[in-house]
């Protein structure tokens, strides 16, 4: 591997589609381009290929774009803190690495939306994304029974890949109404792409019950999942399994966007027309601006790098293709919007926070992030409030109020490795600060 570099052009943060379009302009128009991703794999999860299969298609056309690019990927690196204006901090191993970007592209993609109900933190209770990411990396559910549930597009994708690894998917429960996700599928007709993607799907899991309106409300088992009960609003069934794979859409990650001091509105990153932040020279692209699959991210991506390298010209050209995009995402959103219902998922006794233990009742006693956190350390575990979180957002309406380093873990070696500027450590006081 070459050396590592201390400062570059563009320092991209994240290898996914975004990660990898904005890599790929800004090194093709002369930039020096570092690329930096905790996983130890290029693509980020959505274009993670199953074991021993590399990604095929338009994934694996990007990635080898990247390959001939000439930027350069600094893998299994998690930034935690930023100690000066363009320069990053980052773990790898027991590596410290420290960089400094003239322009700063943040591509950090999204995490499910777990919400919690009785039962969600029974052994095979998991995410549809980290279901499929383990079996893709050879877990083994051949035979296993599987409840998909939750909302979201990824649903059936994730149901058709765990069907065709040998999985028996009893059935797929979206919360979203028929009436929504029928209309969602209507619009499709601008974009014949993914119509047939939706058909090959629908085809492939011919006799899988898909069941709109519908939604977890208990997980039972033993030492493990067992079965989880379902609901329509107007009856309750329960369903035999030995995974849930449930997930409530997508939400951002807008930790290191808030440390950086840039604006987060309604949980997404607030940028301009060129993908730049209210901070200048950092640029954000992706489902960190607001969930819109792989197609949106990489354009935004393109759109970003070609900014960060001052190719306006060439970035105005993407413009067009980028609102089109936007417009699909725009009617996502919209279908697949959480009904009120869920509000009641969770009883008093219901832990939310399964770092610390919380559970949803212990947190009456309080009327915000800040003062819930303080008593009862809701939010301070190891994932550091990203699973709470968003989920407490959703429940109570609560917004996090800061952001300080580290952003992510990071080991005392690294935090003592050099002292962390408070250049970006933001008062409480301000709005549209996101947490972590």
């Amino acid at each position: 591997m070459p050396d590592m570099p201390r400062e570059c052009d563009v320092l991209v943060v994240g290898a996914g589609p975004a990660g990898i379009a904005a890599a790929c302009r800004a090194a093709q128009s002369g930039a020096k381009v570092v690329v930096l991703d905790q996983s130890p794999w290029v693509g980020g999860q959505i274009w993670r290929g199953a074991e021993g299969h590399p990604p095929t298609g338009p994934a694996g056309a990007w990635l080898a774009r990247f390959a001939r690019s000439g930027a350069q990927m600094v893998s299994g690196a998690s930034v935690f803190a930023s100690p000066a204006p363009g320069r990053l901090r980052a773990e790898r191993g027991d590596e410290l690495i420290e960089i400094t970007g003239r322009k700063l592209v943040l591509a950090t993609g999204a995490r499910e939306l777990f919400l919690p109900f009785p039962g969600w933190t029974l052994p095979g209770v998991i995410g549809p994304g980290g279901l499929h990411a383990m079996a893709k990396a050879g877990w083994p559910v051949a035979g296993k029974r599987v409840v998909v549930a939750g909302s979201g597009p990824l649903l059936l994708a994730v149901a058709d890949s765990l069907r065709q690894l040998g999985a028996r998917i009893a059935c797929v429960a979206e919360q979203a109404s028929l009436a929504r996700v029928a209309r969602f599928a209507l619009g499709l007709w601008r974009h014949p792409g993914k119509i047939s993607q939706a058909a090959a799907v629908r085809a492939r899991l011919l006799g899988v019950p898909y069941r709109c309106g519908c939604w977890p409300v208990r997980a039972e088992g033993d030492t493990r999942v067992r079965s989880v009960t379902l609901s329509d609003g107007r009856r309750t069934w329960t369903e035999a399994c030995d995974y849930l794979a449930c997930g409530f859409h997508l939400v951002p990650n807008v930790e290191l966007a808030a440390l950086l001091g840039c604006e987060i509105r309604d949980g997404a990153v607030v940028v301009d027309t060129w993908q730049e932040t209210t901070t200048a020279g950092v640029y954000c692209a992706g489902e960190p601006t607001g969930v819109g699959g792989a197609e949106a991210a990489l354009v935004e991506g393109e759109i970003a790098g070609l900014a960060a390298a001052g190719r306006m010209e060439a970035a105005r050209e993407l413009l067009p293709h980028r609102a089109r995009w936007h417009r699909f995402r725009a009617m996502m959103s919209e279908t697949f919007a959480l009904r009120d219902e869920l509000h009641a998922l969770p009883d008093p006794d219901t832990v939310v926070c399964r770092c610390e233990d919380v559970r949803h009742g212990a947190l009456d006693a309080f009327g915000g992030w800040r003062a819930a956190k303080l008593q009862t350390r809701c939010g301070m575990g190891a994932c550091q409030g990203r699973t709470c979180g968003a989920a407490v957002r959703f429940l109570r309406g609560w917004e996090a109020v800061s952001t300080r380093p580290p952003v992510f873990p990071a080991s005392v070696g690294a935090l003592a490795g050099a002292p962390m500027s408070a250049d970006h450590d933001h008062d409480s006081t301000r709005p549209n600060q996101t947490n972590r």
